[in-house]
């Protein structure tokens, strides 16, 4: 076995590099330690998945072997995008794992896991356990559990529509880069009988990603889309990541939407049919958003950046649905997982009520300009926390998430990496001029 646990193993999943962090023989041991994690929970049996990625057939069934061998069933439902495995955990009420290293470039694999009904699993709710009995080797139960397998598309298809009124439907031009990732799996099946004319830009299902890097945060990796829906002139661009989980939108006039404001755009969209609903949003997200809830007569409550932490202020508060910046759109009524496909829907449905096209529904929420995460290297980030912390003492500050500091008419906040000797900037002023003058104000307290 090569697979090195200390590296694999990350705040909320699991990733490396295919095979020197991480082999099939890892997976069987991770398979065999979250069998025995799920069973202490009362879960008898678990689903399991893969994205395109070319060792990730070898590895699902690897995880599964070690699964069985520790008596637990598995139902493995083969190729999926990661929203498609929340989905049938949802759905079947069982723990799931998908193979995925999301966005991340060919040569990576990793897994993503979650408890019945999709329930989140991090490092401190679970995943340090999984490594822990992962390295410690197999404890294997005397019963081996069965293999099954089960095709969950059509269910998830039907799920994925059930967000939107599909009557109220208009045609629309639609491009889809899904990047040689699953969305050339899920996106035409869920467009399919749906009245938009869907233009699919690399939709073969490819792990080596041979158009380019399946990040569309990166504004590189979105540049053939914008070319595309210009050349079409077509009403909208979707860019997905390699697991399909998450969407980034690209308006008629090929200007890039950012996850802040797709996330006003949804909590509007939402709060139109549920008026007085509770919406989350991350504290790296734009003003906007809790403007934009406020407005719209819905609560807004701010969390930390993450997931796990996300999914459960949404389990705490009811909320409704929650948006991070990063891309991840969270639904109470997709078991509170994150899906990029039903963010899309809820707007092409927003964008079939407003003919005016997705730039005017946008141009009320251009409020701000953002500088964008901006990492810097440092020996010490706490230290330099607590110095830029001090040097803002007289301004509005927390710490729920790193360190934000709240100035009237412009923001930030900084929070260090889990994994690396880095700072992550994220800051919010009137205009670009303003952003770019205090970028440079507060990098200068870094050394």
């Amino acid at each position: 076995m090569t697979t090195d646990f200390d590296a694999i193993f990350k705040a909320y999943d699991i990733r490396g590099t295919v095979p020197d962090q991480f082999d099939a023989d890892g997976a069987r041991a991770i398979g065999g330690a979250f069998a025995r994690f799920a069973a202490a929970d009362g879960a008898s049996s678990i689903v399991v998945g893969h994205d395109m990625r070319p060792e990730g057939e070898e590895f699902s069934a690897a995880f599964g072997d070690g699964a069985t061998e520790h008596g637990i069933d598995v139902i493995d439902v083969g190729l999926c995008a990661t929203d498609m495995m929340y989905f049938a955990s949802g759905r079947l009420e069982m723990p799931g794992a998908v193979f995925t290293a999301s966005h991340n470039p060919a040569g990576y694999n990793g897994i993503k896991m979650c408890l019945a009904g999709a329930a989140p699993i991090g490092s401190e709710s679970g995943l340090d356990l999984i490594k822990q009995m992962a390295m410690a080797g197999p404890d294997p139960a005397g019963v081996t559990g069965s293999r099954t397998t089960a095709d969950i598309l059509p269910g998830y298809v039907e799920h994925v529509h059930s967000f939107v009124d599909r009557a109220a439907l208009k045609p629309l031009t639609v491009v889809a880069d899904t990047a040689n990732g699953m969305g050339g799996l899920v996106v035409p099946a869920v467009f399919d009988g749906l009245p938009f004319e869907l233009d699919h830009m690399y939709p073969d299902l490819d792990g080596t990603f041979p158009n380019h890097p399946a990040d569309p945060i990166q504004p590189e990796n979105q540049k053939d889309l914008m070319a595309r829906v210009l050349d079409l002139g077509a009403d909208v661009g979707l860019a997905f990541d390699g697991d399909a989980d998450r969407v980034f939108l690209v308006d008629e006039t090929a200007r890039a939407i950012s996850g802040s404001l797709t996330t006003a755009l949804v909590a509007r969209s939402i709060l139109e049919k549920n008026p007085g609903s509770t919406v989350l949003y991350n504290l790296i997200c734009s003003k906007t958003v809790p403007e934009v809830i406020a407005e719209g007569g819905g609560t807004a409550v701010r969390t930390r950046v993450g997931h796990s932490f996300i999914k459960q202020v949404m389990a705490e508060t009811g909320a409704i649905f929650g948006g991070e910046h990063s891309g991840h759109y969270y639904f109470r009524n997709n078991y509170r997982a994150d899906s990029g496909l039903i963010a899309a829907l809820v707007i092409l449905e927003a964008m079939s009520n407003n003919a005016a096209g997705l730039a005017d529904l946008v141009s009320s929420l251009d409020r701000y300009a953002a500088s964008g995460e901006i990492n810097t290297t440092v020996p010490d980030a706490a230290a330099v926390i607590d110095r830029v912390a001090e040097a803002y003492a007289d301004a509005t500050q927390d710490r729920m998430d790193g360190l934000t500091v709240d100035l009237g008419d412009w923001w930030f906040n900084l929070r260090p990496s889990n994994t690396e000797p880095l700072l992550r900037l994220n800051l919010e002023a009137a205009d670009d001029v303003e952003v770019a003058k205090r970028i440079d104000e507060v990098r200068a307290l870094f050394v």
